[in-house]
């Protein structure tokens, strides 16, 4: 038997450079870099190809595919990584020609989520979209299947014959979707919980490895896990978090979005990404130490877009402040309600969030006075869990209040308003 941590695959990587305005091969295949090295694996060199699009049989083009497979012989790789998705013809006719194994971006990704998922949960959302995976590149990959060696894509469900069989892939599919399906329902019952306590739901999005873990167990104490890394956690984390005022909210933290990041894994994870969606504010934490975090914040948007997350209010954190390396302004994000600089590290620009936050959540709701009549002391229980109490008095016709509700409470109490 073979450890897979002990296995350190030696990599070269591979891009195509289509000239889209949209995307900077470059910092594409960086990134590409940092997910390989995640995964435990070095890289010994790259090589990217200007080409309008990937060829159909061969990904790379006939004479830079040669060109490859002598440089894959001079640093002795023993694997080659795309930074795209790869058909099962493209990576058995790379694989014919280089004599080595190719992997795609999707890949690599999916081997990631396999080694940092802790929670049963995690585990079922990353064993389903490798299963899904696999079902889709059975065809071609021969020899392969038998294979019991460690190295990327080997983690998680595996890859032994028995294993990738269509007919056990389907079936165990199936039994995953019907565990997502209670973990779905669990959270559903969860978060109906949280609506009837009437306790503003703040959702912490942005790119991979800006910062949104280290901003949580700032603001509450969770204790999960912050690393320098991509991806470093999966599991959604949801916490209390009092802001200076001293009003309630709950934080969630949610997975970290990536450029390319595999439809799969979205599927997959969509019952956990749904955090955000019934949210009441997004806060969009952004890595202002990389140079490419315009694209990133664009990569998040496009993400979120593919949720059917919108029309919520948004504020825009500019994290790693202390490390920022650029002088020029910072992109306005014209979809945000506001846009504060901050660094989560060294506590700088966090009590500026907390008001802002509170800000806008009040913005959500309405401003009323109320006088609740001593003989419907019942309404007394309703508004203190469900409203945000301002102030409160003793009036001679009853208990006077100033409350923040929402439209549903304002609806439900509004006999009681006072002008």
């Amino acid at each position: 038997m073979y450890e897979n941590d002990d296995i350190k695959q030696k990599l070269v990587l591979v891009g195509i450079d289509d000239g889209s305005s949209g995307l900077d091969i470059d910092s594409s295949i960086a990134e590409l870099k940092a997910l390989a090295q995640t995964s435990g694996a070095e890289v010994v060199g790259s090589m990217v190809q200007r080409k309008q699009q990937a060829d159909r049989a061969l990904y790379l083009g006939k004479g830079k595919l040669e060109e490859l497979k002598n440089y894959v012989d001079m640093v002795e790789a023993d694997a080659v990584l795309c930074d795209d998705d790869l058909t099962p013809a493209q990576i058995r006719n790379m694989e014919k020609i280089l004599g080595v194994q190719v992997m795609s971006r999707t890949l690599i990704i999916l081997d990631i989520f396999a080694m940092r998922a802790q929670s049963a949960e995690g585990k079922v959302q990353v064993e389903l979209a490798q299963l899904k995976y696999n079902l889709t590149h059975l065809t071609g990959k021969g020899k392969d299947m038998s294979r019991l060696g460690g190295g990327i894509g080997t983690r998680g469900p595996g890859e032994k014959k028995l294993e990738t069989d269509k007919r056990i892939i389907l079936n165990r599919i199936t039994e995953l979707n019907k565990q997502l399906k209670e973990i779905e329902h669990h959270r559903t019952v969860m978060r109906q919980q949280r609506m009837k306590n009437k306790i503003p739901v703040v959702a912490l999005v942005g790119y991979t490895n800006a910062g949104k873990s280290t901003l949580l167990n700032l603001l509450t104490d969770a204790e999960v896990l912050s690393e320098d890394k991509l991806f470093a956690t999966l599991d959604t984390t949801t916490r209390k978090f009092k802001v200076n005022s001293g009003a309630e909210y709950l934080l969630t933290d949610t997975v970290g979005f990536i450029r390319k990041l595999p439809h799969g894994l979205v599927k997959a994870f969509r019952a956990t990404l749904e955090e955000a969606k019934y949210s009441d504010v997004l806060v969009h934490v952004v890595d202002a130490s990389n140079e490419n975090y315009s694209d990133q914040m664009d990569a998040v948007y496009d993400t979120l877009e593919q949720l059917n997350v919108t029309g919520k209010p948004i504020i825009t954190l500019y994290n790693k402040m202390d490390r920022a390396q650029t002088e020029v302004p910072l992109k306005h994000d014209y979809k945000a309600e506001k846009t504060i600089m901050i660094s989560a590290k060294t506590n700088v620009g966090i009590d500026t969030f907390k008001d802002e936050l509170e800000n806008v959540i009040k913005s959500l709701k309405k401003s009323i006075k109320v006088l609740i009549p001593y003989s419907m002391g019942k309404l007394l229980a309703l508004i203190h869990g469900g409203c945000e109490i301002i102030e409160q008095t003793t009036e001679d016709e009853g208990y006077g209040f100033e409350l923040y509700v929402d439209e549903e409470m304002h609806n439900r109490l509004k006999e009681y308003i006072v002008k």
